[in-house]
């Protein structure tokens, strides 16, 4: 898995109201993009795994998955409706040691 060395931020955090995206929203996106390392993704559909470390126990999980996939697929040039299974695993952590681990790959869709 990859891994990113930042807290994962949440849609309440991301967006002010329905349209806006916040200050905090667009330095999240400059600094989590500044980390991704160059991958080359296989063909569609995909299965995007995350894994969340969380100082807060009180953090919610799904909160944090549409922004980092938002970034993921802006960096990496894949529309998220190509995503056909997510999986999120929630970890926690001391203050200060926040993370996001992702791996995106390609994935057989039975018709």
């Amino acid at each position: 898995m990859n891994r990113i060395n930042i807290k994962p931020l949440s849609v309440n955090d991301a967006y002010r109201g329905r349209k806006y995206k916040t200050k905090e929203h667009n330095n999240y996106i400059y600094k989590v993009i500044s980390q991704l390392k160059k991958i080359e993704l296989s063909k569609p559909p995909y299965s995007l795994n995350y894994e969340f470390g969380f100082s807060s126990t009180g953090s919610d999980i799904d909160n944090a998955i549409k922004p980092i996939t938002d970034i993921l697929q802006k960096r990496y040039s894949f529309n998220d409706n190509q995503v056909y299974e997510l999986h999120a695993i929630k970890k926690i952590v001391k203050k200060g040691n926040e993370y996001i681990k992702f791996n995106i790959k390609s994935i057989k869709i039975d018709d």
